[in-house]
């Protein structure tokens, strides 16, 4: 390309991202001119590979890091529909240490099959006339680009924390998509489920199994132990948790996740996003006193409920990138209605009130509760913050007459969990008081652009021409011992008999048709699973620039 049309390209550039909030570059597969452009252009590099191939690191992505060492990078790894669970990001991270974050991306099967120029065409004709897909991976990938992902924050309890299953089934009912997951004590179990299933049928049949578990007072009888550290040695408790969730780790769920403890070794809350998922489940889970604190798989040091430091973290959740967040309070509430007994109180004045029954009552707190509201001054201070925030949605079921220890009534609390959450968001709805993660989202701006394939002489070409001049720069020579994803992997449509082409190349396809730009103005700019199928085998995405390929 000449002086002047790089320099009329790049103003060109400069111009779309000043004007629109998401500026995508679709790059080649080799590295060209235009994808060394790409990747200069972009601030947030997606590295985008198919989950269930090896983890090895390509050519052109060893350029990107090279060439962009200060860009925010982030792995995106494509499963298919219908397939197995995540299994292995653990070593893609690891030979990927300069990724900041991953995600987790299901995709319809058709996204996988090459198909002819003319089956694009008409896969892009029912693509803009149909409606987003709020819940799909690919809109939580896009709310994360653009800043407006939605964390959900659940809260410890005890057996009152089966509420929030039916919580979580209200949020959805109510359309409400969850990007985020964080948890702490019983939340940190029931949050990690959800993540690991997304399907509310399983995660209640799962919880509830647990449940049942936790009423084996036999067993728990066995567990009993000499109380140097714990009344329980923990084993039956452990075991529970890891039948549960076996050998899964918190980078393989679906959903991004976080638990929270206390690290008594180091006195500091602990915030884990990477490691075994069962151990720091567990560490989330142990009351003090009750089960032994669990040792760090990663450096020993000794871990217990994340409730003595932040029971609902909703501050963590907003520093880790979620916009608008939901907060589910299930914790115990203490009596501050106490008797002003003065400077000095007697233990046989109080004996002699309790069991004259002539006596006023008083209300004083004993040893175990006051050595309890200690250990809980900082989650208090907490939780009185995110009450008063306005960064979230503070909710609170009613489930105060319900025990910490009462499993047994599993059943009946998940229902008063999905009958206040179905009750609280259909009456913010109707007194207009709308979530704005439930508001309809902006008008997007479709800019038509002319056919690649019309005549024009050079003084004719706009600059959209001028950047379709530069994706068809020569590429440069494949070779077999690249590590990039080959052909293989992709399967052919014997329907088609035409030219052969990728679902991201709709060259010829018509953009100009006014009927499809108003349907699809005011959606979302992610695609439902059925629309996977227009998105390329490799997608490189950023936020504000974007570059695919």
């Amino acid at each position: 390309m000449d002086q002047s049309n790089e320099y009329r390209l790049t103003s060109w550039l400069a111009q779309q991202e000043d004007q629109h909030k998401i500026a995508l570059y679709q790059c080649d597969n080799s590295n060209t001119t235009w994808t060394q452009r790409c990747v200069r252009q972009a601030d947030c590099v997606l590295i985008v590979g198919l989950g269930d191939r090896p983890p090895s690191i390509g050519k052109i992505e060893k350029e990107v890091e090279r060439m962009a060492m200060r860009t925010q990078k982030e792995l995106i790894l494509l499963h298919k529909e219908g397939g197995e669970r995540p299994n292995n990001t653990l070593t893609w991270l690891n030979m990927r240490t300069w990724v900041s974050s991953h995600h987790h991306i299901q995709c319809s099967k058709r996204m996988f099959i090459r198909r002819s120029q003319f089956r694009i065409n008409e896969l892009y004709s029912k693509v803009l006339m149909s409606e987003p897909n709020v819940h799909s991976d690919f809109s939580r990938l896009a709310r994360w680009l653009t800043g407006t992902s939605v964390g959900l924050v659940l809260g410890g309890g005890g057996a009152r924390g089966a509420s929030h299953i039916g919580m979580i089934k209200a949020i959805q009912e109510a359309g409400i998509p969850i990007d985020m997951v964080g948890g702490v004590s019983i939340g940190a179990f029931m949050g990690a489920l959800w993540c690991s299933e997304r399907n509310i049928v399983t995660v209640t049949q799962k919880a509830r199994e647990w449940s049942k578990k936790m009423t084996h007072w036999w067993r728990q009888i066995l567990d009993l132990t000499y109380p140097a550290t714990s009344m329980f040695t923990g084993s039956y408790f452990n075991q529970t948790i890891y039948k549960t969730f076996g050998d899964t780790y918190i980078e393989d769920l679906w959903i991004p996740y976080f638990t929270l403890t206390t690290d008594i070794t180091s006195s500091v809350m602990r915030t884990h996003t990477h490691g075994p998922l069962k151990n720091y489940v567990r560490a989330s889970m142990s009351l003090a006193g009750i089960f032994p604190p669990l040792c760090d798989p990663l450096d020993g040091h000794l871990l217990l409920d994340g409730c003595y430091t932040n029971n609902v973290p909703a501050d963590v959740m907003r520093s880790l990138g979620a916009k608008h967040i939901i907060a589910i309070d299930v914790g115990s509430q203490d009596d501050v209605d106490l008797t002003n007994y003065g400077d000095c109180l007697s233990g046989w004045w109080l004996l002699w009130k309790r069991y004259n029954p002539f006596s006023t009552p008083v209300r004083v707190p004993n040893l175990h509760d006051i050595q309890s509201r200690l250990a809980y001054v900082s989650c208090v201070r907490q939780l009185e913050e995110v009450k008063s925030s306005d960064y979230c949605e503070y909710i609170r079921p009613p489930i105060d007459k319900f025990k910490t220890l009462q499993f047994g009534s599993f059943d009946e609390i998940k229902d008063v969990g999905y009958n206040h959450g179905r009750t609280f968001f259909a009456g913010m709805l109707k007194g207009g008081g709308l979530p704005p993660f439930l508001k309809q989202p902006e008008t997007i701006k479709v800019k038509s652009m002319q056919s690649p394939n019309a005549q024009q002489n050079v003084a004719a070409y706009t600059f959209t021409d001028l950047a379709q001049m530069v994706c068809k720069v020569q590429r440069g020579h494949y070779y077999g011992d690249e590590t990039e994803t080959s052909d293989d992997d992709y399967e052919a449509d014997e329907e088609d008999t035409q030219e052969v082409g990728y679902a991201s190349e709709p060259a010829n396809f018509n953009t100009s048709s006014n009927k499809l730009l108003k349907r699809r103005a005011g959606g979302s700019l992610s695609y439902s699973e059925n629309e996977l199928e227009s998105v390329s085998e490799s997608e490189y995405v950023g936020k504000n620039k974007v570059y695919t390929s």
